[in-house]
């Protein structure tokens, strides 16, 4: 079976989809729920069960792509997320919730999976940075096609300041900033990135892109910029193609 269901946890929302996870398209439309406030494992694992109940006709595992740290299936930070999921056995809370195997990972790895596989990314040699700008600033580092998994560069300290709460896009609503002023602040997150990494193509993900025509211009870095193909679908595209080849291990 080609097809998966992907999910993606978001700061306010959790977004669900069915994904062909050979050609990566979403098969129908998306649904969502309130991200539960607090996002407290049992409150979010019950808003992942009434999702994937939305969709019975799509068997087998499901992929859930998370905002913190994953190994082995466990959740090992939560800087955006309530503190309850530290140590908690996100893959295992999902199989008994939905009663479906699960692959749990981290939230920008997923996005940066699918467009390595199915978008910007796809057939880039060298090193390509991924970043979801949203609640917080999440990273995807792939050296010649290959993850390296939490890298978690939006903490990183830039200027004195962590990476994210400088330039996040929950920063640019909070300080009520214009396109350009913010793009300003993502430029001098972006340099640092440069500086330390040397990527050769930067992928900015997120629901933000669907506003690159008013802030794509501005970015300046020291390689390319360029939108997610998949735009805000990435994480639930990414999280699906994961599902199909990593649900069930640990």
């Amino acid at each position: 079976m080609t097809h998966r269901i992907g999910i993606d946890l978001g700061g306010s929302a959790i977004k669900a989809g069915v994904v062909n996870v050979e050609t990566g398209e979403l098969v129908g439309q998306t649904s969502t729920r309130p991200t539960p406030q607090p996002a407290t494992p049992s409150a979010v694992a019950a808003a992942v069960a009434e999702l994937v109940a939305l969709y019975p006709e799509t068997a087998g595992p499901v992929g859930f792509a998370f905002p913190a740290v994953v190994t082995a299936g466990v959740a090992r930070t939560a800087a955006n997320v309530d503190s309850a999921w530290i140590g908690c056995n996100g893959a295992a809370l999902i199989e008994r919730a939905t009663g479906r195997a699960c692959g749990f990972l981290n939230d920008a790895d997923a996005a940066g999976l699918a467009e390595m596989h199915f978008g910007a990314g796809r057939g880039i040699r060298g090193n390509v940075l991924v970043l979801t700008l949203g609640t917080g600033i999440g990273t995807a580092l792939f050296a010649n096609g290959e993850l390296w998994a939490n890298s978690e560069l939006g903490h990183l300290d830039v200027r004195g300041e962590e990476a994210e709460h400088r330039a996040s896009a929950r920063v640019r609503s909070a300080l009520n900033l214009g396109w350009a002023d913010w793009a300003a602040r993502v430029n001098v997150v972006l340099d640092e990135y440069h500086r330390l990494l040397w990527p050769d193509l930067y992928i900015i993900s997120g629901g933000v892109t669907e506003h690159w025509a008013e802030f794509g211009s501005c970015l300046r870095a020291g390689a390319p910029v360029v939108p997610a193909e998949l735009r805000q679908h990435a994480g639930v595209v990414g999280a699906a193609a994961y599902a199909a080849t990593h649900a069930g291990r640990r």
